[in-house]
């Protein structure tokens, strides 16, 4: 067993504009890192990874401190450092994190984001750049929240440090813009599929971190899904999903990979078109929705399909609520289903 002293930064409370939203940025969901000036001292794939940041004290590599994202060497001729990343899905930016955590002597004085929409590919030296977020002053081991007013889809962000230095997570909030109107409406979708623009709005227990059941690919551990605390009162746990588009599901996966001891003894899920709603009023409106799947068994790390029991009755919808009986840890939610074009019929 390793004796090394590993410190771990400590969760900290999303602003508004990040609540319910997803990290364009999270390397598990498919961002990637494209160029960097230099990684010296840091790959830039660190800065996107979604776990939180860690810090050995006494860890070096042949490079020197070993750091938990990306962080380039000093600058001694003048310039500064830059770095290109895809995003994991195109998508409207609501806010950015700039986490500095554990950088204090090593931190950028400054840095300042740019966006551009390259959906063919990455960008080239032709790509037209558009800044979203000017030059902030940044601080030490420190969360840099920045809200973004911008309603337009953006697929690469190129952020600059000025001069140099390292920062240990770029997170982006925001919301998924797949190209919809280009995709047949005849062909099975994942509708809550967060590549898809799918998300969860609102839940009443994530005791053991915020809900990823539509997250891509299979969960990798208990803690890449979604589990409630021990329901100790009456009642059942709940949460709310908005699909990336609205449709007609046919087809409903519940996966408990990993959940042995602790997964939920029956689901359910109701469903709804809803025009107009806040994610608040959805919690009350969600309790009378139609049934879509009526309570069904569910086992232990298992993937559990249902097609025949699901009803009929509630036809295109844009929202459900996925029920767990009483309580307990889902890994992955799929909603298989086909569009409804709004407005133009099924």
């Amino acid at each position: 067993m390793s004796s090394e002293h590993r410190i771990e930064a400590a969760p900290t409370e999303l602003p508004a504009f990040a609540q319910g939203r997803i990290n364009l940025a999270d390397a598990s969901s498919g961002a990637a890192a494209v160029y960097a000036t230099d990684e010296f001292f840091a790959p830039l794939e660190r800065m996107l990874d979604p776990s939180l940041p860690v810090f050995y004290p006494d860890r070096f590599d042949d490079h020197g401190k070993w750091m938990d994202g990306w962080e380039t060497r000093r600058r001694r001729r003048g310039g500064h450092d830059h770095a290109v990343i895809r995003l994991a899905i195109p998508g409207v930016i609501h806010g950015v994190d700039i986490d500095t955590s554990f950088f204090t002597g090593n931190f950028p004085p400054a840095a300042s984001v740019e966006a551009c929409h390259c959906p063919g590919g990455d960008p080239d030296d032709d790509a037209r750049w558009v800044e979203i977020l000017p030059a902030i002053s940044l601080k030490g081991d420190t969360h840099h929240f920045h809200a973004i007013s911008d309603e337009r889809t953006w697929t690469h962000l190129r952020v600059h440090i000025l001069p140099d230095g390292g920062i240990a997570r770029l997170r982006v909030y925001g919301e998924a813009r797949p190209d919809w109107d280009s995709a047949d409406p005849a062909a099975e979708h994942d509708l809550a599929a967060l590549v898809n623009g799918g998300r969860v709005v609102a839940w009443n227990d994530a005791h053991y971190g915020t809900p990823r059941i539509l997250h891509p690919g299979r969960s990798v551990n208990m803690g890449d899904g979604w589990e409630t605390r021990r329901r100790r009162e009456p009642g059942s746990d709940w949460c709310i999903v908005a699909l990336g588009h609205p449709g007609v599901i046919e087809r409903v996966v519940v996966d408990t990979a990993h959940f042995k001891g602790n997964f939920p003894d029956r689901c359910s899920i109701q469903a709804a078109f809803v025009e107009r709603a806040t994610d608040a009023s959805l919690v009350t409106e969600s309790q009378f929705w139609p049934t879509l799947l009526p309570e069904q068994p569910l086992t232990a790390d298992a993937v559990h399909e249902f097609r025949e029991a699901i009803e009929r009755s509630p036809g295109p919808v844009s929202h459900v609520r996925f029920n767990i009986i009483p309580d307990g840890g889902v890994s992955r939610l799929r909603l298989y289903g086909r569009l409804h074009r709004v407005g133009r019929g099924a």
